[in-house]
C-alpha cells in the first residue's frame, strides 16, 4: 500500500466481500457522465464570453459596454476556477505527481496545459501590470474547454469498454442449488456442497442434472448443447456420462456421482473463463504510446522557448521568456489527442452498431486489425443451430407432400429429434397428419406403424436390409448425403422403398460469402467444433475452410486457439453456445453470434447482433478504417487542432 502510495494513487485492503466489478464500472462512468455535464454548464458561459464575438456579429461591444473587461474576465476567473479544481481535479491528482516522478502521462500535459493557461489568465486578471504592453490577455476558456473536451474522451472511453463478469454469473446460474440425493434407502433433498462423490442422484425429466456422474438406471435424452453447441439431444442409458448443467429433457435417471464441486466441467469451464478474462491485458492505445513522446518534447520546447527570449527576447526579457513558454504549453494541451481514440472508437462503434456489429469493449477495435486467422464454431455459427428436414427425396411415382405426411404420423409418436424435425417439416407445410395405429420403435433401427391402413417403416440402411429392401434405386442421392457429413433415413411403404430422409443443421445462407469475403482479405480459416470429424470435415469441404478441429470440449477449444495462434498469430474466435464462451474469452478478440446464449455474448469483445458471419468482415473492415482515422487525428495533431 505504501509503495502504490508512493506512486501517486490510493490503495486500500480486498475486503471479505469483493465488490461488484460492474457495479464499480458503473459508479465510474456515472461519477464521469456528472463531471462531465458540471464542466460543460460552466465552460459554455466562458467559452460564449471570450469566443463569442467570433460567431454573433456585435457581441464583443455589448460584452464591453454592459459588463465591461474586469466584470468580463472576473466572471471567467470564477466559472473557470470551479471547473479547473471541480471536475478537473482527476487530471491535477494524477498528473501532477506523474510529472515529479519524471514519468509524465495524458495527465500530466492536462495539467500543465490548463494550469498553465489559468494561471496567466489569472495573472492578467489581477496583476497585468507585471506583463509587457500588449500582452495582457486572458486564457480562461483554453483552460476551461480543455478540461471538459478531456472528461468528454474520459466519458466516451468509459462508455466504450462494456461490462465484463456477466458470464460468468450466467455459467453460476446453470449450476443447480440442491440435488436429490439417495442414502441409507432413503431420498432426501441436500445442498449441492453436501453431495459427495459415489451418491445415487435422481433427476426427474425437465431437471437441470446437478453434477457429473455415471447413469445407473433409466433411459432419457439430455440436452448436452451447454458443452457440445450440438442441437440435437443425446441418448442416456445405463453406463452413459451425464455432466452438471446439461437439461434431462423426458425420462428419469439414477445416476452415481463422479465429480462434484470445483472438479465438475461446469465449475471448470467457469474457471478458465475467469483465467482466460484475468489473464488477457488491455491493448496499450495508441495514444498513450504518442504521449510518451509528445509530452517530454513539448515540455522541452517550452524550456527551449523560455531559454531563447531570455537569452535573446527584447527588454524585459523574463516576462517575455515566460510568456512565450507557457504559450507554448497552453498551445500543445492535447484536446485533439484527447478525443483522437475515444471519438473515433465511439463513430466506429456507432457505425458497425448499424451494420449489425457491437463491439462490447472499445480496444477490440483495435485488437480486430490484428487478427491473422479466424475459428470459427460450426452449430449456431456456420449453420442454423437446429436439426431440420434438409432432404427428401421419393421414388418416381409418390408424391413428396403424402409420403412426408404418412412418415410425420409415424414419427409423430417417437422421441427422437430427428422425428421432431420431420414433425416439425410436416407442419410448415400444412400437411395433415393421421394417427398411427401398431406404432413400434426399434432400438437402433427405426420405427414402424399402420396409418390409414397402410405400412410404414422409417429407419437406417441396415433396418431396411433387414426388411429386404434392396437400396441401389437410391444409393446415388445416399452417396451425395453422405458426403455432406448427413446420415440418411429410409422409409418403405407396404414392402415397398419410397423415399430417401435426411435431418441435419444446415449452413447459414451467408456463410459461404463469408468464408469467401475473409480468405479475400488474406485470413485463414479455421472450424474448431465437438461434432464428429465425419461431419466437420463435410462442411469444411463444402465452405473452403482451411483448417478444422473436430470432436473438441471446450477445454480442447481453448487448446486449439493456442495452436493456431502459434503457427499464424492473432486469433479471433466465432460462437454461440455456452460451450463457447472459454475459447471466446481466450481468443485475441472473441466475436460471439447475437443469436446464441447470454453467456457467450458476455464472453466475446464483439456481438454479431443478426447472426449472419458476413458481419465478420464488416467488422475487420471498420477496426483497419477506425485505426486509420485514429492515426490520422494524432498525425495531424497541430496548434489549430490543439486549442
Amino acid at each position: 500500500m505504501a509503495a502504490v502510495a508512493n506512486a501517486g494513487y490510493e490503495a486500500a485492503p480486498l475486503s471479505a466481500e469483493r465488490e461488484d466489478d460492474n457495479a464499480r464500472r458503473e459508479r465510474e462512468q456515472q461519477g464521469l457522465k456528472r463531471s462531465l455535464w458540471l464542466a460543460a454548464l460552466l465552460t459554455a458561459p466562458v467559452f460564449m464570453l471570450e469566443m463569442g464575438a467570433h460567431f454573433v456579429p456585435g457581441m464583443h461591444q455589448w460584452i464591453q459596454e454592459t459588463l465591461g473587461q474586469p466584470l468580463n474576465w472576473g466572471i471567467q476567473f470564477v466559472l473557470t476556477t470551479l471547473v479547473l479544481f471541480g471536475p478537473g481535479l482527476r487530471f491535477l491528482r494524477h498528473g501532477l505527481p506523474a510529472l515529479w516522478r519524471a514519468a509524465p502521462d495524458m495527465n500530466s500535459l492536462v495539467a500543465l496545459g490548463s494550469l498553465s493557461a489559468w494561471g496567466f489568465s489569472v495573472v492578467a486578471t489581477f496583476a497585468g501590470f507585471l506583463l509587457p504592453e500588449g500582452t495582457r490577455q486572458v486564457y480562461y476558456e483554453a483552460a476551461a474547454v480543455i478540461v471538459t473536451l478531456i472528461l468528454l474522451g474520459r466519458y466516451l472511453e468509459a462508455r466504450a469498454k462494456g461490462r465484463t463478469g456477466e458470464a460468468i454469473r450466467r455459467l453460476l446460474s446453470l449450476q443447480v442449488t440442491k440435488a436429490r440425493v439417495k442414502r441409507n434407502g432413503d431420498t432426501q433433498e441436500l445442498p449441492l456442497a453436501q453431495v459427495r462423490v459415489g451418491d445415487e442422484v435422481l433427476v426427474r425429466p425437465g431437471e437441470r442434472i446437478p453434477v457429473d456422474g455415471r447413469v445407473q438406471d433409466g433411459r432419457s435424452w439430455v440436452d448436452e448443447s451447454m458443452l457440445t453447441g450440438e442441437p440435437v439431444p443425446v441418448k442416456k442409458t445405463a453406463g452413459d456420462e451425464v455432466v452438471g448443467g446439461t437439461i434431462n429433457k423426458n425420462g428419469a435417471l439414477t445416476f452415481k456421482t463422479t465429480k462434484v464441486g470445483g472438479d465438475t466441467l461446469l465449475a471448470q469451464i467457469i474457471r478458465m473463463v475467469e483465467q482466460a478474462q484475468g489473464a488477457k491485458l488491455p491493448i496499450q492505445a495508441l495514444v498513450d504510446k504518442v504521449t510518451a513522446v509528445f509530452v517530454p518534447v513539448v515540455m522541452t520546447v517550452a524550456a527551449l522557448t523560455f531559454g531563447v527570449w531570455l537569452w535573446l527576447g527584447p527588454s524585459p526579457a523574463l516576462s517575455f521568456a515566460l510568456i512565450n513558454g507557457v504559450a507554448v504549453l497552453i498551445i500543445a494541451c492535447p484536446c485533439a489527442m484527447g478525443l483522437a481514440t475515444p471519438t473515433s472508437i465511439m463513430v466506429g462503434t456507432g457505425r458497425a452498431a448499424e451494420l449489425g456489429v457491437l463491439f462490447r469493449k472499445g480496444q477490440a477495435l483495435q485488437s480486430l486489425r490484428e487478427v491473422k486467422v479466424i475459428a470459427l464454431d460450426k452449430t449456431g455459427t456456420l449453420t442454423r443451430g437446429r436439426p431440420e428436414l434438409t432432404d427428401l427425396q421419393v421414388v418416381s411415382g409418390l408424391d413428396e407432400d403424402e409420403v412426408l405426411a404418412l412418415v410425420a404420423s409415424v414419427e409423430q409418436h417417437s422421441e427422437h429429434p430427428i422425428a421432431e424435425a420431420i414433425v416439425a417439416a410436416a407442419t410448415e407445410r400444412k400437411l395433415g397428419l393421421f394417427e398411427p395405429e401398431d406404432f413400434k420403435a426399434l432400438s437402433g433401427l427405426g420405427v414402424s406403424a399402420t396409418v390409414e391402413g397402410r405400412q410404414l417403416d422409417v429407419g437406417a440402411d441396415r433396418y431396411m436390409t433387414q426388411l429386404g429392401h434392396e437400396l441401389d434405386a437410391l444409393a446415388e442421392p445416399a452417396k451425395k448425403l453422405a458426403d455432406e457429413g448427413k446420415s440418411p433415413l429410409y422409409a418403405a411403404i407396404d414392402g415397398r422403398l419410397a423415399a430417401i430422409i435426411a435431418v441435419a443443421d444446415p449452413i447459414k445462407e451467408g456463410t459461404p460469402a463469408a468464408i469467401e469475403a475473409l480468405h479475400e482479405l488474406g485470413l485463414k480459416v479455421a472450424m474448431i467444433t465437438g461434432d464428429n470429424r465425419h461431419t466437420a470435415n463435410a462442411i469444411a469441404r463444402q465452405l473452403g475452410i482451411d483448417e478444422v478441429e473436430a470432436e473438441v470440449m471446450p477445454d480442447g477449444k481453448v487448446a486449439a486457439l493456442k495452436h493456431l495462434r502459434e503457427r499464424y498469430g492473432a486469433v479471433a474466435f466465432v460462437g454461440d453456445g455456452i460451450n463457447d464462451a472459454p475459447a471466446l474469452a481466450e481468443a485475441d478478440v472473441g466475436l460471439a453470434i447475437g443469436t446464441g446464449t447470454d453467456v457467450a455474448i458476455e464472453s466475446a469483445e464483439v456481438v454479431l447482433m443478426s447472426g449472419d458471419l458476413r458481419a465478420v468482415p464488416d467488422a475487420l473492415a471498420i477496426s483497419q478504417a477506425t485505426l486509420r482515422n485514429i492515426r490520422q487525428n494524432l498525425f495531424w495533431l497541430s496548434p489549430t487542432t490543439s486549442v
